[in-house]
């Protein structure tokens, strides 16, 4: 018995049906590639805040070790008042004074390398760099270049201080409510160190994964080595 076949019984999709799909797979296509791209947004700005609080912190650990020496093996307290002031800091050391391999010279003065040294802000093309000077050296050493800001406080006792948040959740680059008056350089006993660091924004305004920019505070406490502090 022969069978008849049915006209289109093995016909595909219709014009109008594959432009739907098509449509549907576009659209899709554009959610998943806005949301890979937010991904991304988001991660790299994870990366830029951890890679600067990495390197500000680096910087500040560095500059507290050195500072806290200052005045070691010296009748003041070491900080170099005509070279240091809320945005640059010289401070000097008689490390070798005990020494008993180093010259006479070497034991009874400031002469030898990271025996006086200088911080400062370098301002650059893209960026600012915070730089360790080496007086006696004569060599520069950038501690920071993810830098927006420096600033130094002395007291003549140990205080407590506040930071301020933003309305954006931010944290402010200043500090403020001291407990003590700030006193001259050379006056110094106590010093709060304060290293900002500005994240840019990532992405447009108002789109998917945009974030904001930010402000990143890192702040460190020295006491200085010759200090006879009024109250800790």
């Amino acid at each position: 018995m022969n069978q008849v076949k049915r006209r289109g019984a093995t016909a595909g999709f219709s014009l109008v049906e594959l432009l739907i799909a098509m449509t549907i797979t576009l659209i899709m296509m554009g959610a998943a590639t806005s949301l890979l791209s937010a991904g991304f947004r988001i991660r790299n700005r994870g990366n830029a805040v951890s890679d600067a609080a990495a390197d500000g912190q680096r910087a500040l650990n560095i500059m507290s070790r050195e500072i806290a020496n200052a005045g070691f093996n010296l009748i003041t307290n070491g900080v170099v008042a005509q070279d240091s002031d809320s945005t640059h800091l010289r401070v000097r050391s008689n490390l070798n004074k005990f020494d008993t391999t180093a010259s006479i010279a070497s034991r009874n003065g400031v002469i030898d390398a990271s025996e006086d040294v200088q911080y400062f802000v370098n301002a650059g093309a893209a960026t600012d760099y915070l730089v360790r000077y080496d007086v006696n050296a004569a060599s520069k050493t950038v501690l920071a270049n993810r830098l927006s800001a420096l600033r130094i406080y002395y007291f003549p006792q140990r205080v407590t201080y506040n930071t301020t948040t933003l309305a954006n959740g931010t944290t402010d680059c200043n500090i403020s409510g001291f407990s003590s008056a700030e006193v001259t350089p050379d006056l110094a006993r106590y010093l709060v160190l304060a290293v900002c660091v500005s994240i840019p924004a990532f992405g447009p305004p108002n789109s998917e994964g945009y974030q904001p920019a930010s402000n990143l505070l890192l702040v460190s406490d020295v006491t200085l080595r010759n200090a006879d502090l009024l109250a800790y």
